[in-house]
């Protein structure tokens, strides 16, 4: 079934999207660079974009940049004074992220931090800082700590979405040893008990095979 999901992703790309040469470079230097082929899909930064732009969102935090792929595609839906804060703790990774961001043109909107992301996190809380619009999308080990801490970092209205947390259905495993596994389900474990929060998730085919993105708003 890949096949005819990579050909459905391609097909709505076509209908939907304009061509995106910046976008573009960045899948094709973080290719060229040896990561790994974990950023989002175009039709998926469009959503994340969307999302921002619908929201009126002036702020953003992404926990797990990769190559600047995501980071990129969510400082443009910003207005011009929007501010995007980004992490990624691989250094090598982060220098690919970093020519990507510098070369994209809107590097004057992202901060890239480079270190632990529960780290940054945690100064950005004891900073007081808050996000209108937050991007799980690093580690799963840690997806619990993510929602806990980006509910810290969030105001009434905030938006936070998850990513990856179907893992091609594995996580209905609750037996699961790996840890990815685990720690998708400890998210999905304390976001049933959420309260003042609204939630649900959407169950994602393409390209990248059978995936999904749980999406919160604080009331």
């Amino acid at each position: 079934m890949l096949d005819i999901h990579a050909a459905m992703d391609q097909y709505l790309e076509q209908n939907l999207l304009q061509d995106d040469p910046i976008l573009e470079k960045i899948s094709q230097a973080s290719e060229a660079a040896g990561l790994v082929p974990h950023a989002v899909t175009p039709l998926q930064a469009e959503f994340l974009a969307l999302l921002i732009r619908i929201s009126g969102a002036r702020t953003v935090l992404e926990i797990g940049c990769l190559g600047g792929y995501s980071a990129v595609a969510m400082a443009r839906a910003l207005p011009e004074d929007g501010q995007l804060v980004t992490t990624e703790i691989d250094t090598r990774t982060a220098g690919v992220a970093e020519d990507n961001i510098t070369g994209s043109g809107f590097g004057d909107r992202i901060d890239l931090r480079v270190g632990p992301a529960m780290q940054v996190l945690d100064d950005e809380i004891a900073a007081g800082r808050t996000f209108d619009f937050i991007f799980i999308d690093a580690d799963k080990v840690n997806h619990k700590n993510y929602l806990e801490r980006g509910l810290k970092l969030a105001r009434t209205g905030s938006i936070i979405v998850a990513d990856n947390i179907v893992r091609g259905g594995a996580v209905l495993d609750a037996g699961s040893a790996e840890n990815s596994v685990k720690g998708v389900r400890a998210m999905m474990a304390y976001a049933a008990t959420l309260e003042e929060v609204d939630k649900t998730a959407l169950q994602t085919v393409g390209a990248k095979g059978y995936d999904g993105m749980a999406i919160f708003r604080v009331r």
